[in-house]
């Protein structure tokens, strides 16, 4: 059972935590609300926008777009498990979140956040075989290893979630009940906790790094592989096209990585809570918001798409 008080050191139990979110008056609350509500607009409308138009469009079903699907529609409950209460909170009074419920956001946050990494991974996989490997392409990522490869990401969030979530809440946490950050992630709550944090500290270090690392290596070597094909290629459209797709792909993995190395995968990222906030608003609401505007404004496919839909939608 929690221990939690107001103060410094409590035995009386509280099943409530608070959410501290940002500092200021009602002004800054009022432009950081504002600020954030038009960041989650545009990230439900985008994505869901990318998964409507891969549904409905025949063409934009093979497997590259499959994985796109999918990460637009890990993006949309991503920030869904941070944005609405972060915003329900900014004129709260109480700014409170019961324990459960912090356990909760926490556990999917976890679980949406690793299974994207992963994803990201596959998708670089995915790319791989259809540029080195064109001819096998078909047969090697045929529909049952792409809907492999997505529950194999989802396994590996669960994991990392289910581990990160029991030794987070394992332990006492009677030093204060306010938490300095605007959602329930884990270094602030290890601020919290009485007890010796070390183990949670360093297996938080080792499994970030280690997803991080890993699936970094994946695409790296990916990449790798894709550059020296690229470099023999001889048709200037070709390689044009193949930039095009890859640009995308490397620019939502250089976004999503690198806010997630400086948040979780360096020694000291417990301690850093104001740097922390900054960082946490950039891979929960604005990578999320930006990732459907990466892949359409740079796929012709994509735009392609949306112009049909809009033809018949206005045919309609």
């Amino acid at each position: 059972m929690p221990a939690l008080g107001n103060g410094n050191l409590s035995a009386e139990p509280a099943w409530e935590f608070v959410l501290e979110g940002f500092r200021g008056g009602v002004e800054t609350q009022a432009l950081l609300f504002t600020v954030f509500l038009a960041l989650y607009l545009v990230t439900v409308l985008g994505n869901l926008t990318m998964i409507v138009v891969i549904t409905l469009d025949a063409r934009l079903h093979s497997p590259m777009y499959f994985f796109l699907k999918n990460l637009s529609f890990l993006d949309l409950c991503y920030s869904s498990v941070i944005a609405p209460n972060a915003l329900s909170n900014f004129f709260s009074s109480s700014k409170a979140i019961s324990f459960a419920g912090c356990a909760t956001q926490l556990f999917f946050f976890s679980l949406l956040g690793t299974t994207e990494a992963l994803l990201l991974a596959v998708m670089a996989y995915d790319r791989f075989v259809a540029i080195c490997s064109p001819l096998q392409y078909p047969v090697v990522m045929g529909p049952e290893t792409c809907a492999r490869l997505v529950l194999g990401a989802y396994f590996g969030g669960c994991l990392n979630s289910v581990v990160e979530t029991s030794l987070t809440f394992r332990l006492p946490f009677c030093r204060s009940n306010r938490i300095n950050h605007f959602f329930c992630d884990v270094p602030p709550l290890l601020q919290l906790a009485c007890a010796n944090t070390a183990l949670n500290e360093l297996v938080m270090f080792a499994i970030c790094g280690f997803i991080l690392l890993g699936a970094m290596l994946a695409i790296l070597v990916s990449y790798g592989y894709i550059a020296g094909t690229i470099l023999r290629m001889r048709s200037g459209s070709g390689r044009h096209k193949v930039f095009s797709t890859c640009g995308s792909h490397l620019a939502a993995v250089s976004l999503f990585y690198g806010t997630g190395f400086a948040a979780y995968g360096q020694p000291g990222a417990v301690a850093s809570t104001e740097k922390g906030k900054v960082i946490s608003t950039f891979y929960t609401l604005i990578i999320p918001m930006l990732n459907p505007l990466i892949y359409s404004l740079r796929n012709r496919d994509v735009k392609d798409a949306l112009q049909r839909l809009g033809l018949r939608h206005a045919a309609t």
